[in-house]
């Protein structure tokens, strides 16, 4: 006679330890893959500002800059594909696995760009190849935010998801700082030096983070309500076809409503063009200036997270979307009078204040829009396309700055229409904040 073992149930308080274990670490995980996504993204910006002018386009003259900056975008021309692929394999596979293969994609691309040859050694091959590797870049950045959102938050303890969520974009931030600390001390260099080898100093240090991101990433199981919906055959086997059945209009909303990250482009990356290159200010100072911003949006993010988890996302985003389509003017009439004291008050404004609310929010907002079926695809389709202008933004405000006299009002000017049209889409959606995790999008299925 056989007699088959029985697995007793898990009890619901040891699921519930399990899951928030599985919240903590998938939270970790977003910090720690946003750090190295936009440590990468932010050294080749910085770089792009301050020597790529002189490595790849030499014999550009006074275009080298804008051609260097137009190199800087291209990465986000690659962000839609990427979030689509993203989207297509986290909504069919499961969130884990594509969440490893961006950090792997992002990790690789940046330390290549960091062995490229100069122009003087190949000539156009060495742009060529610099763009090669920048598309990868945004290949791999396209899927990150949608796919460790959505992990995340569906990991995360009901009425802590904006919380829990928001460690990615502090991760986001500590990649900033790091990534400006780093050309703090390149930039101190001599110009040989700097040009020669020193810029490549910080695309190499991203190895490091990459074996810790991909450590941690190893240990997180797919959430329960993804595996669920594999485990009774109901996950799409086109997850962007069923999304844009059912959900168009919310793709459309997450596309101008992304217009919010144009603040994070303009302020702290054409502002550095524009106080090196045009005003005169020590690229030291402004590079202070923007790890000052960063560091006390790490501090004011989880805040604005947590508000929003208290009193609804929409109120958050629309309200840090006003301040910053005003702030920005304070800050880019600091930069053209060259007032250190105005331009940490701008700075403060713009980023630890008004991108510091939205910046928070917009993920957890973005991906409790969507039904689990198609979540990844839906908020990474939406905001890769949204934030297309956003990597074009430095190039188009130097283009017009360079025919009006090198004017700043450009850059504020832009700024304020993205984030009015934000605030517009924000105002027009459903609020989440209350809805259980089950039923997020669940009314479109």
């Amino acid at each position: 006679m056989t007699t088959t073992s029985v697995k007793p149930p898990v009890s619901p308080s040891r699921r519930r330890t399990r899951g928030t274990n599985q919240g903590k670490r998938s939270s970790l995980a977003g910090f720690f893959g946003g750090a190295l996504e936009y440590y990468d993204m932010y050294i080749y910006a910085s770089a792009s500002a301050l020597v790529f002018s002189q490595v790849f386009f030499p014999d550009a003259g006074a275009t080298g800059l804008l051609l260097s900056l137009a190199t800087y975008g291209v990465a986000y021309l690659a962000r839609p594909l990427g979030g689509f692929l993203a989207g297509h394999f986290g909504d069919r596979l499961g969130r884990r696995n594509v969440m490893i293969a961006t950090l792997l994609v992002m990790g690789v691309a940046t330390f290549l760009i960091g062995c490229l040859p100069a122009y003087d050694s190949v000539g156009i091959l060495a742009p060529i190849l610099l763009v090669a590797l920048r598309l990868l870049q945004g290949l791999s950045v396209g899927g990150e935010a949608a796919g460790s959102t959505s992990l995340t938050l569906e990991h995360a303890p009901e009425g802590r998801r904006g919380l829990y969520t928001s460690w990615m974009i502090n991760g986001i931030w500590v990649g900033y700082i790091l990534a400006t600390l780093a050309f703090l001390a390149v930039a101190a260099m001599p110009d040989e030096q700097l040009l020669s080898w020193g810029w490549r100093v910080p695309f190499w240090f991203s190895a490091v983070i990459v074996v810790f991101g991909l450590v941690l990433r190893r240990t997180i199981e797919d959430p329960e309500v993804f595996v669920e919906t594999k485990e009774k055959e109901t996950v799409s086997r086109v997850p962007v076809g069923e999304l844009l059945r059912h959900q168009p209009l919310d793709v459309v909303r997450v596309i101008f409503a992304a217009f919010l990250i144009v603040i994070s482009s303009v302020v702290p990356v054409y502002g550095l063009t524009y106080a090196t290159h045009i005003v005169g200010i020590e690229a030291s100072v402004m590079l202070w200036t923007a790890i000052f911003g960063y560091a006390t949006a790490l501090v004011t993010q989880p805040l604005f997270a947590k508000l929003s988890d208290n009193i609804g996302r929409k109120p958050v985003l629309i309200a840090g979307n006003l301040v910053g389509a005003v702030a920005v003017w304070e800050f880019f009439w600091a930069v053209g009078q060259a007032n250190v004291p105005m331009i940490y008050l701008g700075m403060f404004l713009c980023i630890t204040i008004a991108f510091g609310a939205t910046n928070a929010v917009y993920p957890v907002f973005f991906s409790e829009m969507f039904n689990v079926k198609f979540r990844v695809s839906g908020m990474a389709i939406g905001l890769q396309l949204g934030i297309v202008l956003t990597g074009f933004s430095p190039s188009i405000i130097q283009a017009v700055s360079s025919a009006n006299d090198d004017a700043w009002w450009p850059a504020a000017a832009l700024t304020t229409v993205a984030c009015v049209i934000s605030a517009i889409a924000v105002a027009t959606a459903r609020e989440t904040y209350k809805v259980p995790l089950d039923q997020l999008g669940a009314r479109h299925v």
